[in-house]
């Protein structure tokens, strides 16, 4: 680990994959639909094709591929949530992401540095400690750690008792860590498109058709394409195209914010995480440090966010880490992410027949991008909700049986 904070060199990566400028020819009809060419949508067209020998797929996307919010996260991968249905998708994925980039034949950058949860107050200590020990009844691996040991994990942490937030303990998941989020989404793509699936960029959904309750295919700019299945994954849009379908679902569309310094020599090698001060940040493995804070506490569908919310960021920042006061932040972007009451994805079926959901991720969509493509794929293709997703359907917002995994853990990353 480097000791001064100094400047780096931009290190060199290789150009986009060729298939990406490749422009299938369109059919008129296809078995399945995706809407949304991110991180869910491309590994659900994927595992469609590797567990289900579904090919016939087209994934359309409005812009460009992975150009929405998988380009706009802060890389965060972790399982260690409280509630059981939460710890059993994201366990799935962590499991998943473990072996991603030799089962697709990808370069992904998955580094599984850790991720550390600190706890600031006796009521953090114990809630952080109730996560803990649920982690343990769900045999998913995790640490608690004195202030001193967290030290030895993050050299660079503050852990004086006499600044704003003491560091008075921390969980620690080992597994857990980062990976590129673009080149996810490109090996996925390319898994996906080897199979023969269609990857349609520039293709915007105008509509949804329905006949007598059942889903016929989709309206675009590039005309109407029909489908046998339709399954929704374009995070932060989700409500527009329900009601496009002639249904609404109860969720809110907010902008979530992250930073990026210049590039510096390594001197973190693992990931930091604050529910009271909610910051979170790790270093990039071009040296950059990646920081991210909460969502704006307004509705918007714009990419860019409030200024106060960046700037307590940084001030927190700054305390925990004072060396990060001497880094110059490079720049700033906002994504849209789908929120549900209780802040935990909605996936499964819909009041329209062969029309999935699969949204509602909040903050924590990169980290489930695995594990949800691939109980999303198994959704579709049975027709019947994955065991780990039955209890994320609509049907507990009349039922109230609610995963209010944000409210619990005090931060959903």
């Amino acid at each position: 680990m480097s000791g001064p904070l100094t400047r780096r060199r931009t290190a060199e990566l290789p150009e986009h994959p060729d298939f990406l400028w490749r422009k299938p020819q369109l059919k008129k009809s296809y078995d399945v639909i995706i809407i949304g060419a991110g991180g869910h949508g491309l590994a659900t067209a994927y595992y469609l094709a590797k567990n289900f020998g579904i090919t016939n797929v087209a994934v359309l996307e409005k812009g460009w591929l992975a150009g929405g919010n998988m380009a706009r996260n802060t890389t965060i991968i972790r399982s260690n949530y409280l509630w059981d249905e939460s710890a059993g998708i994201y366990e799935h994925s962590l499991k998943l992401w473990e072996n991603l980039e030799e089962e697709v034949g990808y370069e992904m950058f998955f580094s599984q540095r850790g991720v550390m949860t600190l706890a600031h107050s006796v009521g953090d200590v114990r809630g952080k400690q109730r996560n803990f020990y649920a982690n343990k009844v769900n045999s998913i691996d995790t640490e608690w750690l004195t202030p001193e040991e967290a030290k030895k994990v993050a050299p660079i942490l503050n852990i004086s008792d006499t600044i704003r937030y003491p560091i008075m303990g921390a969980t620690y998941q080992a597994r857990g860590g980062i990976a590129k989020h673009d080149w996810v989404a490109w090996g996925y793509a390319k898994a996906a498109d080897d199979m023969g699936v269609d990857l349609i960029q520039g293709c915007e959904v105008t509509g949804i058709k329905v006949d007598n309750g059942k889903v016929q295919g989709v309206e675009t700019n590039l005309g109407f394409i029909a489908a046998n299945k339709v399954a929704l994954a374009a995070a932060g849009h989700t409500s527009t195209l329900t009601q496009m379908a002639g249904f609404r679902v109860p969720l809110q569309s907010r902008t979530l914010q992250a930073l990026v310094s210049e590039l510096l020599e390594q001197v973190l090698d693992t990931v930091i995480m604050s529910g009271a001060v909610h910051v979170y940040v790790s270093q990039a493995h071009k040296g950059e440090l990646v920081m991210g804070a909460g969502t704006d506490a307004f509705n918007s569908y714009t990419q860019r966010g409030g200024v106060h919310v960046i700037e307590h960021q940084l001030a927190a920042a700054c305390e925990l880490f004072p060396i990060f006061s001497r880094a110059h932040l490079l720049r700033t972007w906002g994504g849209v992410v789908d929120i549900a009451p209780d802040a935990s994805p909605i996936l499964g079926l819909t009041p329209v027949e062969n029309l999935y959901i699969n949204s509602g991720w909040g903050t924590g969509g990169f980290k489930a991008t695995p594990g949800s493509g691939w109980v999303y794929a198994d959704t579709i293709a049975n027709n019947a909700p994955h065991a780990l997703a039955k209890n994320y359907s609509l049907k507990r917002f009349t039922t109230g049986h609610l995963i209010d995994e944000h409210g619990a853990a005090g931060v959903a990353h």
